[in-house]
């Protein structure tokens, strides 16, 4: 099974290169007239402008699991794009909300070195 999920923005060309920066690289592929980057071995996240997703535009929730959530935040910090207050929570978990300029969340959550950590 994949999972293609759509990230519903206004201006294709100005969530490109937002994205570009939040990922760290291009798209990993251009299908018609959606970028779509590859974050799992069968997970996409899609960014799509038609006049088909308008209504859409802002509402999509997404959590990536990231191994490097200290490097990711200061690659964001030094592009000027803003995150939300780093959360540790009680099973070690550290977790941060990052918004597109469309209002589409992004939350990372880094586990804790431990492979066994109990999930709340």
């Amino acid at each position: 099974m994949d999972l293609f999920t759509i990230m519903c923005v206004r201006d294709r060309t100005e969530s490109v290169r937002w994205y570009e920066i939040f990922f760290g690289r291009p798209p990993d592929r251009t299908v018609g007239l959606e970028s779509l980057w590859q974050v799992g071995e069968n997970a996409w996240i899609v960014v799509d402008d038609r006049e088909v997703r308008a209504k859409r535009v802002g509402g999509a929730m997404v959590t990536l699991s990231v191994t490097d959530l200290d490097i990711t935040l200061a690659r964001l910090t030094a592009h000027d794009i803003p995150h939300g207050l780093l959360e540790t929570y009680g099973n070690g978990v550290r977790h941060v909300e990052v918004l597109d300029p469309d209002g589409n969340s992004l939350s990372l959550a880094e586990p804790p070195a431990a492979p066994n950590y109990a999930r709340e």
